[in-house]
């Protein structure tokens, strides 16, 4: 049997007060905190995917401008690997939808400092990395990454 890690995306957006857009949601048997994120389903590009899934999770349309980058993510307790892509871009609050997936309790804004004293709470390390790398400045074009 080939062995395969499980490919998700997630959504990177920045409010006008340096806010970032998280999800609190039950995972894992806990309250975390998370990017818009979710798996790559069959049928669609990286980018509808993140789009989808920030709808999903927000109820906001989100906006993928860049690729912030590729993570690659070992499940510290569980046989899991994880191959994140990170978009980041704008996303649409003014209309949020109804229902939002299960499991999600709602959308969250922090800002860099409140995300790092809640370290804990992250659902992953990856949170707060993509956020740093964002902040550093790196970007890629969409296009990087092509359906072929």
């Amino acid at each position: 049997m080939q062995w395969a890690p499980h490919v998700t995306v997630a959504a990177i957006a920045q409010d006008s007060w340096g806010r970032f857009l998280l999800v609190e949601e039950e995972a894992e048997g806990r309250r975390c905190f998370n990017q818009p994120a979710g798996h790559w389903e069959k049928g669609e590009t990286l980018s509808e995917a993140v789009v989808r899934e920030t709808l999903e999770e927000t109820g906001f349309r989100f906006l993928p401008q860049y690729l912030v980058g590729v993570y690659h993510w070992t499940h510290p307790r569980r046989d899991l690997v994880y191959l994140r892509f990170a978009f980041a871009g704008d996303v649409d609050c003014t209309a949020p939808a109804g229902r939002l997936d299960a499991g999600i309790i709602g959308p969250v804004w922090m800002d860099l400092t409140e995300i790092c004293s809640r370290e804990g709470e992250m659902r992953s390390s990856m949170v707060e990395r993509c956020i740093r790398d964002f902040l550093q400045g790196q970007r890629f074009p969409l296009d990087l990454v092509r359906s072929v």
